[in-house]
């Protein structure tokens, strides 16, 4: 009983501290509150977040606005067509030394952070593209040899140009795969645009207050990986993922027609995570069927591939994804 108390006052502070963060984040950038929810979800995961949408929606205030509100460093690495993987790492540098004489050093390159923003990331190369993915999954940075560790809690936040508009390079599925979410910015609805206009063509200036740090996201990320996820909501989070891989034995017929590829098991592990930090902003300690289906689109819209009959057809992966979560029943009888 004592156990359970305190589970329930840890779910009562970490809903405090979350939406105090969202506030504060709330303050500066106007609407878009799905989006801030699903960033501050991987971030208390403890992963990275890609959003796709036009340029000037308030991408790159919202990440300055997050360092800010959390007390983290952050870099910005804008990705064009020449950029190299050494500009995002880093290099070996000859220097000299108080003696006289040379030695190699190494200099940090901009992914030496804790919020790095990967802006326009799909206007990079394939191969440059591919240089953040040690980062990324491990951690760390290798260059020459020597391995660096990156500061903890290290966060990506990329953005990325919707794939029809020219000059763009569709990122690899093993670095789509590191992203725990993919979330799609919309524009501002009318209310929302005027609030923009007020605050940006009058001089008004607001700064958010520093309400986290690093240490103590880390211990959320810590109790978020504690919350009770029972065997029977794990299996139907199992069969949601291999319901994704077409001719599979739990793969419907809209998964057969429209999907080449399906979710990878980190899409099962991103849902479970994901559906336990709804479960602690609901006051639970415990997953529900309802946290598991809204975190499964955010988390694996980018993990499926339609194939060719479903881009003949205008059907994407967030309809068949749907599809699925229609289809799938959340029980199997025995």
């Amino acid at each position: 009983m004592n156990d359970e108390l305190q589970f329930q006052e840890q779910a009562e502070k970490f809903r405090e501290r979350y939406q105090q963060i969202k506030d504060e984040i709330g303050k500066v950038i106007v609407g878009h509150d799905e989006i801030i929810h699903g960033v501050l979800t991987c971030m208390m995961i403890g992963g990275h977040c890609l959003l796709e949408g036009a340029p000037g929606l308030g991408k790159t205030l919202l990440v300055s606005t997050l360092s800010k509100a959390l007390n983290l460093q952050s870099n910005r690495i804008q990705f064009t067509p020449d950029l190299m993987p050494a500009d995002i790492l880093g290099t070996n540098m000859v220097v000299e030394t108080p003696e006289g004489g040379r030695e190699f050093q190494f200099q940090k390159g901009p992914i030496f952070t804790q919020i790095c923003l990967a802006d326009e990331i799909n206007r990079a190369t394939p191969k440059t593209q591919s240089a953040m993915l040690e980062t990324m999954q491990e951690g760390t940075v290798t260059v020459a040899g020597n391995c660096y560790v990156l500061d903890k809690p290290f966060f990506v936040l990329a953005t990325q140009n919707p794939i029809e508009q020219e000059g763009t390079y569709p990122l690899p599925e093993a670095q789509l795969d590191r992203f725990l979410f993919k979330l799609v910015v919309g524009y501002s609805n009318r209310e929302e645009l005027a609030t923009i206009l007020d605050r940006t063509t009058k001089g008004i200036s607001i700064t958010p207050d520093t309400v986290m740090d690093g240490r103590e996201i880390q211990e959320w990320q810590q109790l978020v990986r504690k919350v009770i996820l029972a065997d029977h909501l794990q299996d139907y989070i199992v069969r949601l993922n291999l319901a994704t891989h077409p001719e599979g034995e739990f793969a419907p017929k809209v998964t057969n027609d429209y999907l080449r590829w399906g979710a990878s098991p980190r899409g099962a592990q991103t849902v479970a995570l994901a559906s336990k930090v709804r479960a602690l902003l609901a006051g639970r300690f415990n997953v529900s069927f309802e946290d598991i289906r809204r975190a499964y689109l955010p988390a694996m819209r980018h993990r499926v591939v339609p194939n060719f009959e479903a881009q003949a057809e205008g059907i994407t992966s967030d309809q068949v994804l749907l599809e699925i979560l229609d289809q799938v029943p959340q029980k199997l009888d025995d």
